[in-house]
């Protein structure tokens, strides 16, 4: 079995392939609202006016959203110029969502070339949570409640670099349509059973999973944070033994990939911390127990760490990087110490006796 990468890669449910969700896929939506006042078309209404609204920006085909980007009329919502919003319809005479606040939106999202891959009729969140894409986590907050608005969003704002597998291509922009149905203050958290947890901390976790595969660490550490509080969240029933285990494996995932991330920060002490914390519930997680070698090496705490490291060999032998990790640090402690400079003879050196030895050749030489 080869061993865990040194602290690259945050982990991943088996199964699940690296798949990122997006806004709303597979997300569970908790409805504790009263009926809203908004009228909503049908399904296929609503895309019906989407692809009018959209052919009415006067696209001129696939790839054209390039365009847009230095087209007026549309507001920059990031100094890149990368995130841009166009009001299709005014709001009511609300207040926009203030920080903490949790909001209900109706999401369209399509492609250049049309393709829808966004639909969600009833999405909510918390802006700043990291739950969706940067585009709605920017710009939502700028919305009023019956507001609907375009979302012109570059790969930075959207799925990133490597976009999302199947339906999003690598590097792809986006254009979102969004319609603000509610906002309504945040709520202490609820009394959730053990599988509701589970779930909520899976999505939080994959949700800073994607992140980090972007390179964008803080966004993941919050993620990660926020899948932990999820997963630590009041229980409304004491939960039975294969939900306990699976808490304490979702935990120590998070706290592993909390890890990841704090060494990518360059971040020691926070990351030795997250290292522990997963040790604490899983004193055996050869993951946990690597990156703790690590780190205690780098502080040059070496002794501590060659014992780490030795524990995480006993249990995974094949361990490659282990045995990497390992072999460094033995080297590192048996290299002699730098010989201290000796003073200059006070007189002149007498020449050598017939009877002495002569010195040593050089390393490599004939």
């Amino acid at each position: 079995m080869p061993g865990p990468s040194p602290c690259g890669s945050p982990e991943r449910e088996a199964g699940t392939g690296g798949r990122q969700r997006g806004p709303g896929r597979g997300r569970r939506v908790r409805f504790r609202l009263p009926p809203t006042a908004i009228a909503l078309p049908s399904v296929r209404e609503e895309e019906h006016l989407f692809y009018q609204r959209l052919e009415a920006l006067a696209a001129p085909g696939p790839g054209s959203f390039g365009p847009l980007f230095a087209a007026e009329g549309w507001s920059d919502l990031t100094e890149d110029r990368l995130l841009r919003k166009l009001v299709v319809r005014d709001g009511q005479d609300g207040l926009r969502p203030r920080p903490g606040q949790e909001v209900s939106v109706k999401v369209l999202g399509a492609l250049e070339d049309g393709g829808l891959v966004e639909r969600d009729p009833r999405l909510t969140f918390v802006p700043g949570y990291g739950d969706v894409v940067q585009a709605l986590e920017l710009g939502v907050p700028t919305m009023q409640p019956g507001e609907v608005a375009f979302f012109l969003a570059a790969f930075p704002y959207g799925y990133g670099s490597p976009g999302r597998e199947p339906d999003v291509p690598p590097e792809a922009p986006l254009l979102f349509e969004v319609t603000l149905l509610e906002v309504r203050e945040g709520l202490d958290p609820q009394p959730l059973p053990a599988a509701a947890r589970l779930l909520l901390g899976a999505q939080r976790r994959e949700r800073g999973n994607f992140h980090f595969a972007r390179g964008d660490f803080p966004a993941a550490l919050r993620s990660y944070r926020l899948a932990l509080r999820a997963l630590d969240g009041p229980a409304a029933a004491p939960p039975g033994p294969q939900e306990e285990e699976e808490l304490r494996e979702q935990r120590v995932k998070c706290f592993n990939n909390c890890a990841a991330v704090e060494m990518k920060l360059q971040r020691a002490e926070e990351a030795l911390a997250a290292c522990e914390a997963a040790l604490s519930i899983s004193p055996d997680n050869g993951r946990a127990l690597l990156r703790r070698g690590q780190l205690l090496a780098q502080q040059g705490r070496d002794a501590e760490a060659a014992l780490v490291l030795r524990r995480a060999l006993e249990l995974d032998p094949a361990s490659e990087v282990v045995h990497a990790e390992l072999s460094r640090l033995v080297k590192r402690r048996s290299a002699p110490a730098p010989a201290a400079p000796q003073e200059p003879p006070h007189g002149p050196m007498p020449p050598p006796s017939s009877g002495d030895p002569a010195p040593p050749a050089a390393e490599g030489a004939a």
